[in-house]
């Protein structure tokens, strides 16, 4: 038997898929940005890499956080990082399709 989510959790997952998409295109962006003007914001010399790590890792965090956090709304199951920036089409413990029917 095929399962599908219902439409409460469908809208569910679509917003964690946002939220990821967003943040992720932020924090791209503001790395890029860091990383090209990193000496002209005083963030690194030649001899220290310090401030620019700890934005590196306050930028970078989230990303893994929401990674670890999304779960299977059929079975609670972590999907961790079979999910990548996108919710995946089906969760590899239930077989549960990871979006509403119709």
């Amino acid at each position: 038997m095929t399962h599908y989510l219902t439409t409460e959790q469908d809208a569910r997952l679509r917003r964690w898929e946002r939220w990821n998409r967003n943040y992720f295109l932020f924090a791209f962006t503001a790395l890029i940005i860091i990383l090209v003007f990193s000496s002209q914001l005083g963030l690194s010399s030649a001899d220290d890499w310090d401030g620019l790590g700890i934005i590196l890792v306050l930028l970078v965090g989230p990303i893994v956080a929401m990674q670890l956090k999304l779960t299977c709304p059929a079975c609670s199951e972590k999907l961790g990082w079979q999910a990548k920036l996108m919710v995946p089409e089906q969760c590899k413990h239930c077989g549960c399709f990871l979006r509403a029917k119709g």
